[in-house]
């Protein structure tokens, strides 16, 4: 029971050294078993390989796109990454503050595509340094800053580097990466606890719940400046509260270990770095397509059924609540022509879909391309004409398909497939969303066809 408790203490603890042997050997334990638990998974659920080239990223990445269809999994892979995100956060941390010669600030790296490979190899090659004693008054004193005004000092500095990041990441380089989502949760967390603790030491609660008030505080502002809207907020919450609560423990961590050591010139260099590692990351990052898959039954034959695929009349079931806050819902569609090189108009709520037909086999497929598509959605806001970049063509459907099945029953199966592209990452987080809302549309019009065919 000791060993346990002393191992749990060095993957998960705050305060316990990391060695150089450590470091190795526990990390490429951990990538070993999460890799053959996850590549089992996908297999078992998706019937595919899964290369360990595949699983370097210490961040959901495409492997999300073997889970799909299982809403459910792809959630419980989510969660189950947390834990080995945090581990990967405290003990490059701890093992940065190991060597004596790494700040502990470019631990926080770790979770960035491109630089984390540099990052820990740097800290798997370098030996610790031998501890020079701290010069005489070299610990600050009390700090005479009052609870309150502390508090809102320290919220205000982490708020500085998310508005940084977001000019620059989002404003100027149009990228919504791993950078912008995971990066500054954790560094924006980190800076309000490290200002909290610098001069004394305070509480690890508090310095966690700093890092969550930080990240809200961020979101809110996204909001009340009309950068952002209330749906696209909510999505994004389940990700960086907890990596704002992860970086409020670790600058907790840094600001104790590191109290006799100025660390603003790190802090700086860090927040530069987000920005760029933001632009490089948008250069070797490339969009990867993947389908969404949904289908009904239909008491019908296909031949019933293909005149109601083609075009549809006025979808007049009652809208959900989630298509009623802004989401694109279905409304008709029509078709102009015959045959491939037809036309086929899918109106939405917020727009209209062109989508030229390339595969025309009655009944049994219809395929089209997508020429131009409108937002995916219309931001819930106080204010008027929100229109954040990412509405433009950062989730881009490519093409799409109907298939009709004829049933031993004598009913239909019709199945509808979207191929698309989303470019924002961590992919696999915002494709938990992304396939749900295309399921929900997928559902809508395929009910209607199913209504309309069985009358």
């Amino acid at each position: 029971m000791t060993r346990l408790i002393a191992t749990l203490d060095l993957l998960f603890g705050l305060r316990r050294p990391v060695s150089q042997f450590q470091y190795v050997a526990i990390g490429l334990a951990l990538a070993t078993f999460k890799y053959v638990i996850e590549a089992t998974a996908v297999f078992y659920v998706a019937g595919k390989y899964y290369s360990p080239l595949e699983f370097l990223s210490p961040i959901l990445t495409y492997r999300a796109v073997d889970f799909q269809g299982h809403d459910l999994l792809g959630w419980a892979v989510f969660l189950w990454t947390l834990p080995f995100v945090w581990i990967a956060l405290t003990m490059s941390v701890r093992r940065a503050i190991d060597t004596h010669s790494i700040s502990p600030w470019w631990a926080l790296l770790v979770l960035l595509p491109i630089a984390n490979f540099f990052l820990i190899f740097i800290l798997c090659v370098t030996w610790a340094e031998e501890v020079r004693p701290d010069p005489p008054g070299a610990i600050p004193g009390e700090d005479s800053t009052t609870g309150e005004l502390r508090v809102i000092v320290c919220i205000l500095g982490g708020f500085g580097v998310g508005v940084v990041m977001m000019v620059t990441s989002v404003l100027c380089m149009q990228s919504y990466g791993a950078g912008l989502f995971v990066g500054s949760p954790v560094v924006m967390g980190a800076v309000a606890a490290y200002l909290y603790n610098y001069s004394q030491r305070q509480s690890l609660w508090i310095s966690a719940c700093l890092g969550a008030v930080v990240v809200g505080c961020g979101i809110m502002a996204l909001l009340l400046f009309a950068l952002e809207g209330i749906i696209c907020l909510v999505m994004a919450l389940p990700l960086a509260l907890p990596l704002g609560i992860f970086g409020g423990m670790l600058g907790f961590v840094i600001a104790e270990a590191t109290r006799n050591d100025s660390q603003w010139p790190h802090i700086s260099a860090i927040v530069v770095c987000l920005p760029l590692l933001a632009g490089i990351e948008s250069m070797f990052t490339q969009p990867h397509e993947t389908v969404v898959m949904t289908a009904v039954e239909i008491n019908a034959s296909p031949d019933q059924v293909w005149d109601t695929v083609l075009a549809f009349p006025e979808i007049d079931a009652p809208q959900p609540w989630y298509f009623q806050l802004g989401i694109a819902s279905p409304m008709r569609a029509r078709i102009v022509g015959h045959g491939a090189g037809a036309v086929r108009h899918c109106e939405f709520t917020t727009g209209e879909f062109v989508e030229p037909i390339t595969t025309w086999a009655p009944p049994q497929r219809l395929a089209f391309d997508v020429t131009k598509q409108p937002d995916p959605l219309v931001e819930l806001s106080p204010y008027r004409n929100v229109h954040p970049p990412h509405l433009a063509g950062y989730m881009k459907c490519n093409r799409g398909e109907f298939r009709l099945i004829e049933l031993a029953n004598g009913h239909t199966r019709l199945e509808g497939r979207t191929w698309y592209e989303l470019r924002m990452f961590p992919q696999g987080y915002w494709m938990l969303w992304s396939d749900l809302i295309i399921h929900q549309i997928h559902l809508r019009v395929l009910e209607h066809i199913q209504r309309e065919a069985q009358r």
